[in-house]
């Protein structure tokens, strides 16, 4: 595609229509997989699990659904059809539900492996094709898209508890109805995504051809986005237990987790709008500047200021979320579904996968001065968001 006919794209106004679609398919997807993690306790009682055995599901899971995105990625990129698109959530709908009646520990892990399997091949199509049907709202086009997950993220676990809770496990299958019917509907009004091209190419081959001379901005915003991703999976991982510990009612909690989602589902919308009128470098400083405060008042305004607190936290720290992916995209125009796969799921997943660092510290000092320290980590990689590329990227022009 040559830079004029880019510039072209870029001032056409964005298709509502396909970016609903694909938000939609995002959400179906997440919603599922979000039934997992507040299962586990009932998985445990059920199998008689070990906390090993509990730190090998989310291990595989967060493997599974994360770190390998870059290779579905480059399989995405050669592939025309709609398997990934609808064959990753349709995986995910029915392999998830099945663990309600998964006969031992496992096959309630190859059930959990299919369904992270699934995870991981919808998301680089998805963001991939967002990119091309945004027109000039990249980054408010790719907030949305989020906002799709973000709400799954936030509403599916308060669903499957309460499901569980009055119809017990064994029931889950039964909430299969839902997702097929979505995906029915998905099928008949979702496009094809366009191959990029890379037939020939191999997978080095192709990251060599997508990066080209970019390769140093996308590392310094993976970085960003990794660091960003173990701040926040160690806040909602722990914040829970802290809270627990301080006496806090199952209700309450819940509430909490999922106000910091909500919050950051609402400001990614916000900074999306805000980074297609003034650039992403200047969103991207607030957010982590502010977001060493939020979580600093978080920490230290518990009781009747906890859900105030918690939206705050999760609206500055999750905002930038959407523009890595938009601004890898809008750099690397070429591998829109590679690039997505590496800072959504490459970074997302190391993130995850630095946590249990936190947690080992949180062993041996509490778990209270140890989120103190990580809360600093923004403030820390305002350094390397000094060295983005300007507003006018790619699309916009050569880099201010």
């Amino acid at each position: 595609m040559s830079f004029k006919t880019r510039q072209n794209n870029r001032r056409t106004s964005a298709n509502l229509k396909v970016i609903f679609l694909l938000a939609l398919v995002h959400f179906i997807g997440d919603f599922y997989a979000s039934f997992v993690n507040p299962l586990l306790p009932l998985f445990m009682d059920k199998f008689s699990l070990t906390l090993t055995q509990i730190g090998l599901i989310t291990g595989i899971s967060r493997i599974l659904a994360f770190v390998v995105q870059p290779s579905v990625g480059y399989a995405a990129d050669r592939h025309q059809g709609r398997m990934f698109i609808l064959g990753g959530p349709l995986l995910v709908l029915v392999f998830i539900p099945l663990l309600g009646i998964a006969p031992s520990f496992y096959i309630l892990l190859l059930f959990i492996s299919l369904g992270s399997i699934g995870t991981s091949m919808f998301h680089p199509p998805c963001a991939g094709m967002v990119a091309s049907y945004s027109g000039r709202h990249l980054g408010l086009s790719m907030s949305f898209f989020i906002l799709g997950g973000t709400l799954a993220f936030g509403t599916g676990p308060l669903f499957i508890t309460y499901y569980t809770q009055l119809y017990g496990l064994a029931a889950m299958p039964f909430t299969m109805i839902i997702g097929l019917t979505a995906v029915l509907f998905l099928l008949i009004t979702v496009p094809k995504p366009n191959i990029e091209g890379f037939n020939n190419l191999g997978f080095f081959g192709s990251i060599k051809e997508v990066l080209g001379g970019v390769w140093k901005s996308i590392v310094l915003i993976w970085l960003v986005m990794v660091f960003r991703a173990f701040v926040g999976q160690s806040f909602l991982t722990f914040i829970p237990v802290l809270y627990s510990q301080e006496n806090y009612s199952l209700v309450s909690i819940g509430t909490i987790v999922s106000l910091f989602t909500v919050g950051g589902a609402i400001s990614g919308l916000l900074a999306g709008h805000l980074s297609d009128r003034i650039g992403y470098k200047p969103v991207f400083l607030v957010s982590l500047s502010l977001s060493t405060l939020s979580l600093y008042l978080l920490l230290g305004l518990p009781g009747d200021w906890a859900d105030v607190t918690s939206s705050f936290a999760g609206f500055m720290l999750l905002a930038t979320l959407p523009l890595g992916v938009a601004m890898a995209q809008e750099l690397a125009p070429g591998g829109k579904s590679m690039v997505s796969s590496l800072m959504m799921g490459l970074a997302f997943g190391t993130g995850g996968m630095m946590t249990p660092l936190a947690g080992k510290l949180a062993d041996i000092f509490s778990i209270r001065p140890v989120l103190s320290v990580v809360a600093v980590v923004p403030l820390l990689t305002i350094p390397l968001v000094a060295f983005f590329p300007g507003r006018k990227i790619m699309y916009r022009g050569s880099a201010d």
